[in-house]
Formats: C-alpha cells, sequence, structure tokens
C-alpha cells in the first residue's frame, strides 16, 4: 500500500492538545505519565471495542514492539519509547503486514515506502511524552489499510459511543468526525415550487425533494446540507430508452456551407420568464406529511456525511416521478429547477408539504449553506447551478460532470454515438413510473420529445441554439462556490474535454478551485485506497458548509495527477496545462521524426468488406486492435499509423494535443479520426479499480460498509495503449458551427485537436500517431468508399508537455 494523504492539515502542538482533549485522549494526569505508561494507556484507550482489562491487555500483545518482544512486555518493562518501538506498533495498529509492507528491525523504511506521515523526535532513541502526544494525534490523522485514518476507524468501533460530552459538531485535524447517531435520522419530503411551468398547465412546476437530516435538528440544532440532483433517484425507463437509440450506421452527408459566427447561434432562453404566479400559502407548519425510507440508489460519500452533521437531500427535477413538468435534457429549465432546491434550502423560496394543500414548510433546520455532489448528469447538474451563483451554494464536488451538451453528443460537426437529448429524456422521465400521471401528461412529453429531436439535428452535427442552450460554459464567470472536480483521463463517456474546459474557465473567476484526475473511467473514487479523497471532501465542506478554519483551500494541492505508469502514485501540479512547453513532430514516411518530413503522399480508404465492416461494429476491441497494430489485418489499409523513436527520457504530455494536417478527401465530404498512441511493451494500469478488500471501509458505527479498490497492474504485458482521440468533420475547419465547403481531391489544413490529458511516456516506449476515417465506436459509420491523402510536408503532431522546473 502507498497512500497520498492531501488532506492531512499541519496542526502546531497546542491545536493538537486542544483536540486530543476534546476526544478524551489528553488531561492533565496523562500529561504527568512517562512515555511507557502514557503510550500503553492511549492504546488501552483506542481498544474500544473490547471492554474489560483483560482484552485489552490481549489486544496490547498482539502488536510488536521490537522484532522480539510484544508491545505488551516492552511496555511493562521499560521506561523509554524509542522511534522504532513506537512506530513498530503504530504499523501494527495501521493494520502493515510484518515482513511484507515493513520490517520490525526497520519501520522508517517502512514508513517511506508507504509514504506514510511520521514524527521526527529530537532522541529517536527516547521520544519525550510531548513527542508521544504529537506522534500519537498524527497517528490518529494516518490511512489504515482499510481506506480510512485510524479515528475513523476507532469510531466505526464504537470510540465515540461511549462519551455523552461531545460537541455536535465535532472537528478533528479540520474535519468533521461521525458523532451523531445513524439509527435515528428523519426522512423527509417535501415539494418545491419551481419558478417553471414546463407541463404548461398553468402552475408553477412542483419538485419532490427528499430529506434526511440528523435528529438532533429537533432539538435546534442548525445544519449545512449536502445535494445531489439525482435524475435517477426514483426510477428510470431502462428498455424504452434503448428502443430510441439512433441508427448510426449511416453515410456522412455534404452539408450547406454558411457563414456563420457565434452570434448566430447564441440564445439567452429564459423559462422562468412568463410563468404562473406563485401558488398563495394558506398556512405554514415544520412538520413534513410524508417520508421516505427508500433503500434505493444513495451516494457513499453523501451517506459517510450524514453520520457528521450534515443533512442530505436529494432530487430528481422537472419531469420525474412525483414531480411535475417535462423533462428537456441539460436544458436551462433543469438547471433552474434543481436552482430551486437550493434557493429553499437557503432559506429564499417555498416549499409545501404536499401537492395539493398549499401548506409551506420551510427549511427550518438547515443553517443556510449548501454542497453539491454528483457524478455524471448530477455533476452535470451540479456545475450548471454552480453558474448561476445561486446564494446559498457555497462549495460543489463535480465528477464526470459535461460541462457542454454539444462535446457530449457531438465532436466538431460530427454526431458522436447513437444516444441523444430525446433518448437520455425518455430515460429519466420517470413520470411514467406513476400510471394515472403519465396518462394524463403523455400527449404533451411525446411533443417534448419531438422538440427535442428536431432541436439536437443529427442531420448536420452543428452547433446550434439548442447546443447554446445547453452550454454551461458560458456562465462559468458567475460561479462564486469553491469548485472540486473530478474526472477520469480514460472517460470516454464524459468525456475529458468537459473537464478541461471547466477547469480553463474557472482560471480568472475568483474561487477556490481544484482538480482530481484520475486513470479511471466513469468512475467514483472516494473508496480507492491510494488518495484521501474523502478526507479531502470532508475539509473541503467543512470549511465551505460549516466554516471550520482548517485552511482547506491552502492545504488541499491545486491539481493532483494519478500517474498512468505504476498503481498507487499521484503527483501535484500547480496546474493543468499552461506548461509553455512542446515537443513537435514531423511525418517522415510513417515515422514521427522532430526534424524532417517526407514528400511523397500517404493515402488511407475509409471501405471495408461487408463481412469486416459487420465484425468490427460488434467486436470494437478487435477494431482498436486491428488499428494500433503494425501487424497485417483488414485496417491495414484504412489507417496511417506514424511512430517516433524510442524515447530517450520520460516525456509527460499536459493538456491538449494538435494535429495538424493538410488532407484531401476523393468527395465531397470526409470525417477524421486520429489516436495518440504509446507504443511499449509493459504492464500497464487495470483499466477499472480492482477490489482489494471486500466491504472493509465502514462509514461509521455499526453502519454502512464499501468495497476498498485501487488500480493494480494488469497480469499480461500489453504492446500498446490508446492515450486520446480526436475527430473532424472536414466540413467545420474552423468551429462547430460555421460550415466551409469540401471539394473531392482538393487540399485543405485542418486542426485536429484532442481530448485533453496528463500522460507518462516511459523511455523506451514511442509516441504513436493513428489516423483513419471512421471510429466505429464513436462516429457515424456509412462506410463510404472514400479515400484520404496527407500531404506530409504541412502535417505535424504538436504535444504540449510538463518539463519539471
Amino acid at each position: 500500500m502507498k497512500d497520498h494523504q492531501f488532506a492531512l492539515k499541519p496542526t502546531k502542538c497546542n491545536e493538537m492538545v486542544k483536540e486530543l482533549k476534546t476526544i478524551h485522549f489528553y488531561n492533565d494526569q496523562l500529561a504527568k505519565l512517562k512515555p511507557t505508561k502514557l503510550l500503553k494507556t492511549l492504546l488501552m484507550k483506542a481498544f474500544a471495542n473490547e471492554h474489560s482489562h483483560t482484552m485489552k491487555m490481549v489486544r496490547l500483545h498482539d502488536l510488536m514492539a521490537t522484532p522480539t518482544v510484544a508491545a505488551d512486555d516492552y511496555l511493562a518493562h521499560h521506561d523509554d519509547v524509542s522511534f522504532n518501538v513506537f512506530y513498530n506498533i503504530a504499523l501494527c495498529m495501521l493494520h502493515f503486514d510484518v515482513d511484507l509492507d515493513f520490517q520490525l528491525s526497520d519501520p522508517l523504511k517502512g514508513l517511506k515506502k508507504s509514504n506514510m506521515p511520521y514524527l521526527k523526535p529530537l532522541d529517536p532513541k527516547s521520544m519525550t511524552t510531548k513527542e508521544i502526544f504529537e506522534a500519537w494525534y498524527l497517528l490518529l490523522c494516518t490511512h489504515t489499510k482499510k481506506c480510512q485514518t485510524l479515528l475513523e476507524e476507532l469510531a466505526s468501533a464504537g470510540y465515540y459511543k461511549q462519551f455523552n460530552d461531545l460537541p455536535k459538531p465535532l472537528f478533528f485535524n479540520g474535519k468533521a468526525q461521525p458523532v451523531f447517531d445513524t439509527s435515528d435520522f428523519i426522512h423527509d419530503i417535501v415539494y418545491v415550487e419551481a419558478p417553471l411551468d414546463t407541463d404548461h398547465d398553468g402552475k408553477r412546476d412542483l419538485l419532490r425533494t427528499d430529506v434526511i437530516r440528523p435528529r438532533e435538528t429537533e432539538d435546534g440544532l442548525k445544519v449545512p446540507t449536502v445535494f445531489t440532483p439525482s435524475t435517477y433517484n426514483l426510477g428510470t425507463n431502462d428498455r424504452l430508452d434503448l428502443k430510441m437509440i439512433h441508427n448510426v450506421n449511416v453515410p456522412l452527408k455534404h452539408k450547406q456551407p454558411n457563414n456563420y459566427t457565434y452570434k448566430d447561434v447564441t440564445t439567452h432562453f429564459d423559462p422562468t420568464k412568463n410563468i404562473p404566479a406563485p401558488r398563495k400559502i394558506k398556512k405554514t407548519t415544520k412538520k413534513a406529511e410524508a417520508s421516505s425510507y427508500d433503500d434505493g440508489w444513495t451516494y457513499n460519500l453523501n451517506n459517510y456525511f450524514l453520520a457528521r452533521g450534515f443533512a442530505v437531500v436529494y432530487s430528481s427535477g422537472v419531469g420525474t416521478y412525483d414531480s411535475q413538468g417535462l423533462r428537456d435534457t441539460g436544458a436551462r429549465s433543469e438547471v433552474d429547477s434543481t436552482k430551486a432546491v437550493i434557493e429553499w434550502l437557503a432559506g429564499n423560496r417555498t416549499a409545501f408539504t404536499n401537492p395539493v394543500d398549499q401548506i409551506a414548510i420551510p427549511a427550518w433546520w438547515s443553517n443556510h449553506h449548501v454542497g453539491m455532489t454528483g457524478r455524471s448528469y448530477l455533476g452535470t447538474l451540479t456545475e450548471a447551478v454552480a453558474g448561476t451563483g445561486v446564494k446559498g451554494l457555497n462549495a460543489c464536488i463535480v465528477e464526470a460532470g459535461i460541462s457542454n451538451y454539444y462535446d457530449y453528443y457531438r465532436d466538431t460537426g460530427l454526431v458522436i454515438g447513437g444516444e441523444d437529448c430525446d433518448v437520455l429524456g425518455e430515460f429519466t422521465f420517470s413520470r411514467r413510473k406513476g400510471v394515472g400521471d403519465y396518462h394524463r401528461i403523455k400527449p404533451k412529453w411525446h411533443k417534448q420529445l419531438k422538440y427535442m429531436l428536431k432541436g439536437e439535428d443529427r442531420k448536420t452535427g452543428n452547433y446550434n441554439k439548442f447546443w447554446d442552450n445547453r452550454n454551461y460554459l458560458k456562465n462559468v464567470h458567475n460561479v462564486k462556490a469553491g469548485m472540486l472536480i473530478v474526472h477520469g483521463l480514460n472517460d470516454w463517456n464524459v468525456k475529458p474535454r468537459n473537464a478541461w474546459n471547466l477547469w480553463q474557465h474557472l482560471q480568472n473567476v475568483p474561487t477556490d478551485k481544484k482538480i482530481v484526475l484520475h486513470q479511471g473511467q466513469h468512475i467514483y473514487i472516494n473508496n480507492l485506497q491510494s488518495i484521501d479523497f474523502t478526507d479531502m471532501a470532508n475539509l473541503w465542506f467543512s470549511n465551505k458548509l460549516y466554516g471550520a478554519d482548517n485552511h482547506a483551500n491552502q492545504v488541499i494541492p491545486t491539481v493532483m495527477v494519478q500517474d498512468n505508469t505504476k498503481p498507487e502514485t499521484w503527483h501535484t501540479y500547480g496546474n493543468w496545462g499552461h506548461t509553455g512547453h512542446q515537443v513537435t513532430y514531423r511525418f517522415n514516411d510513417h515515422q514521427l521524426d522532430p526534424k524532417q518530413s517526407s514528400s511523397q503522399p500517404l493515402s488511407f480508404k475509409d471501405h471495408l468488406d461487408k463481412k469486416h465492416f459487420d465484425h468490427y461494429c460488434h467486436w470494437h476491441d478487435d477494431w482498436h486492435h486491428d488499428t494500433f497494430s503494425s501487424k497485417p489485418s483488414p485496417m491495414s489499409h484504412n489507417r496511417l499509423l506514424f511512430k517516433s523513436a524510442p524515447l530517450k527520457h520520460d516525456l509527460v504530455v499536459d493538456g491538449v494535443v494538435h494535429l495538424k494536417l493538410r488532407v484531401k478527401s476523393s468527395a465531397n465530404v470526409g470525417l477524421l479520426t486520429a489516436f495518440l498512441v504509446d507504443y511499449g511493451k509493459m504492464k500497464r494500469l487495470t483499466k477499472t479499480p480492482q477490489i482489494l478488500q471486500p466491504q472493509r471501509v465502514t462509514l461509521t458505527y455499526h453502519w454502512q460498509q464499501a468495497n476498498i479498490k485501487d488500480f493494480m497492474k494488469q497480469e499480461n504485458y500489453t504492446p500498446f495503449k490508446k492515450i486520446v482521440t480526436a475527430h473532424l468533420n472536414m466540413q467545420n475547419r474552423e468551429n462547430c458551427y460555421k460550415v466551409d465547403d469540401l471539394k473531392p481531391n482538393q487540399y485543405v489544413d485542418v486542426d485536429l485537436q484532442f481530448q485533453p490529458t496528463f500522460f507518462h511516456f516511459l523511455p523506451k516506449h514511442r509516441v504513436g500517431l493513428a489516423v483513419c476515417a471512421t471510429d466505429f465506436i464513436w462516429t457515424q459509420r456509412g462506410n463510404q468508399k472514400i479515400t484520404y491523402t496527407l500531404d506530409p510536408k504541412h502535417c505535424e503532431l504538436i504535444l504540449p508537455t510538463y518539463e519539471k522546473k
């Protein structure tokens, strides 16, 4: 195990003492004890699961102080605690394995190997009482092999349950502690009135909102809220949307040229204008009329915060079960419906106890500070609402969020994939689950689907006003909430361009911002063993929502990147991109050459015989392999392959790779696909995190558990890996809304921009580039008889690189 604790807050000794005293690990009597007696007392107090002195001694006897002496024997017969003794015992407490993770003869080597924090005493042979307390504080803040701090593990064993005098909330090392009773939460359902009428029934849309809050709020405690706008929370139409998937085996068609500027495709549509008046409030109450104890989808990270003094709220938005209105995938109306819930939590909007009686219920238990979490669609709405600058939203954790729906369903003038806004709209239109409700709304919903189908425009793939209504980058300048962004560098669902564009737009916005780039695909990372993401989230929300003075913005690094060459390795940087360095390769025959180009044109075709075309349509891994492999295959004449000489040094690509081509198509249409490839035989990281320990992360005492996961080395060697992809419609050479003409066999200059990356090439590996037309996974597959030709004298691959100062 190699751990990276980015949320470990540096703490002065007097603050350590104060915090240890609060949780009963310090008092004046303990401060007078000799080091061995003190350490024994601290250890015995930590064994919260053992209720007798005998059982505590049994646990103590199971720890080793030296290679030959158990902890109980050592502490009974010695006066001094050396560095080695303390950290042998400490590593045992952290569940590290002797002889595998560390040696009892040299614990320091094990600490360094595992990247663990430790105290350096003035005299390694004899730690002082003060140093014992400091080292104990640090140990409580250190991650065990169970993917949580030792103190969190003690809490899960019941350490906090034995005390009645703990403050609520309680913070230790700047992070909220699990001192709230998870067996007695209050569950409320309310109906927030949104400033919308998306189903055009002459009444404002009501949005079902599910609240889970600590019992202590009934006694006057005001708590902040962690809000997830889960469009999936109350059901989805899993089979219906599959029937709507669009056919992608269609030819690319010539588009009518235009001279559009952004002004021609922009929209400022506001669905909150010209809407019905608010409902009249007949009376107000503090008691909800409905509760939900559904064991459906919840987010482990949210559940983690429930035990630490945060309320958790879920709302699925317009057009979902038990709510009103219509879905309009990603549009401003969905953003405003999510915003309305935050306004209610902040005391600035009305909710009702039911949809009929007009009995208002305020969020009287709320401290009016809201944080948002969510991945994918949920993260998308989180960052979209942040762009409204809504009052009360103080912090966001955006995981794999879409920053512009055009970049999700389109790519530089090309239609990407068979799913689209109408399909996702049907998938999330859970008003279908209410049979009577759906019967009444059905005609309006069918009309809404037709509207989305027309607006998304699968014929041209161009950016238009429909997409501009779903472009959240326009409003990033309004963001006031602290933004913690998480994205997978191998996420080919919500591609890295979404996180990159959000990050770049935030650079000049005066708000706190952090980004975590992991090696995964479309995943959550709160249970990865090698990074303390949950601790970071805790530090972030404790600071932004509770006002804890924990210096979260200074403690958490700005950019954290998981290394792609070895497991359990993370690096920190000052930014993503903006390096000012680059490496340029030219096309010298089929070599990537930093100095010279060849002059002979290079060609590839797009058409395949039916047998191989059908095979690649269904077996994408085979298509990928044949595209990147130098061995003869059906793709040998359908792509161009270029490789650099073996690298002499490490090369880190940081940002957006550009591929400049002079290219012609034998037809009046053309699409280009390019891949940046890492060539070199090695055991690469697994594509998905592997389960290291099942159900070993415990959220708190006698509550939920989760698997411990991480990316490990694959068992087999692989010869290459796709890094990032670029696509381009040759009629969209300038941007995604201006259409240029394209004449057969006439060279044009294009600039393909790859998905952004942060990739580490090892020495002796080769930089690779594959250029083809059809992407069998993402683009339309017309299998057209088109030949493409490159003029290598005017082609170059430009890699932005990171160089250590």
